[in-house]
C-alpha cells in the first residue's frame, strides 16, 4: 500500500473531527488542531501522490506525515490518559499510533514501491 492511500483519508477524518468538535462544543482548539493537521496531511498525501505519478518517492511528504502522526499520538495519548475519554482523544491517539507505525514501516522500506515500467 502507498502512503497517500491512507494519508488523504486520515487527513479528512481529522478535518471532519475538528469541524464536529467545533460544532458540538464550540471548541476552537478542535477546529484549529483538527482542520490544521488534517489539511497539512492532505497536502502531504497529495505531494506523495504526485511524486508517485512521476515514478518517484516524496521523502519530504513521508517525513511530514510521520512527524504529524507521531505528534498527534503523543498529544492525544497524553490527553486520553488524563481524561480517560475515548472520544476524541483515545480514538485519535489510536489511529495516529497506527499511522505512525505505517509511516515508519514505509520509511524503513524505502518509501512507496514503484512498479517496473510496462513495456
Amino acid at each position: 500500500m502507498h502512503d497517500f492511500c491512507f494519508t488523504i483519508p486520515y487527513g479528512l477524518i481529522l478535518v471532519g473531527g475538528g469541524v464536529v468538535g467545533y460544532a458540538k462544543k464550540g471548541s476552537m482548539a478542535s477546529l484549529g488542531g483538527g482542520v490544521g493537521t488534517g489539511l497539512v496531511l492532505i497536502l502531504a498525501g497529495y505531494l506523495s501522490l504526485k511524486a508517485f505519478e512521476k515514478r518517484k518517492n516524496s521523502y519530504l511528504a513521508l517525513i511530514l506525515e510521520t512527524v504529524i502522526a507521531a505528534t498527534l499520538t503523543l498529544v492525544m495519548g497524553q490527553r486520553y490518559f488524563q481524561t480517560s475519554k475515548i472520544m476524541p482523544a483515545g480514538i485519535v491517539a489510536g489511529i495516529s499510533a497506527l499511522m505512525t507505525a505505517f509511516y515508519l514501516y514505509k520509511i524503513a522500506n524505502g518509501g512507496n514501491h514503484i512498479p517496473p515500467k510496462a513495456e
